[in-house]
């Protein structure tokens, strides 16, 4: 079992910076690769970001391309996604997950683990 936390949502302004951030204990942290997923009113869950299990590698959805960057932190078994020049259309539950399914994956469906979810907004 993981178990994962997220935290660091809030309000900002469009353009601005903001900073989300997922703990995680139980498993080897390692051994998962880490995702961020974020859910829109009457939308559905999408991907928004993965890095892999050694951190070498990410991916990011188009829509936040140049503007996101995931890390992790194996000291303290954390993920963050640093989410700059934000806008309203970000706005959205964002949500940690943790898959030990693939290398990188980009599907909800790889994520076996999942956390409370945290909310960001962005006002126009």
């Amino acid at each position: 079992q993981v178990q994962l936390v997220e935290s660091g949502g809030g309000l900002v302004q469009a353009g601005g910076s903001l900073r989300v951030s997922c703990a995680a204990s139980g498993r080897t942290f390692s051994s998962y690769a880490m995702g961020w997923f974020r859910q829109a009113p009457g939308k559905e869950r999408e991907f928004v970001a993965v890095i892999s299990r050694n951190g070498g590698n990410t991916r990011y959805a188009d829509s936040v391309k140049g503007r996101f960057t995931i890390s992790r932190d194996y000291a303290k078994d954390t993920v963050d996604l640093q989410m700059n020049s934000l806008k309203p259309e970000d706005t959205a539950i964002y949500y940690c997950a943790a898959s030990s399914l693939g290398y990188y994956p980009v599907a909800r469906s790889a994520y076996e683990y999942w956390g409370q979810g945290t909310q960001v907004t962005v006002s126009s």
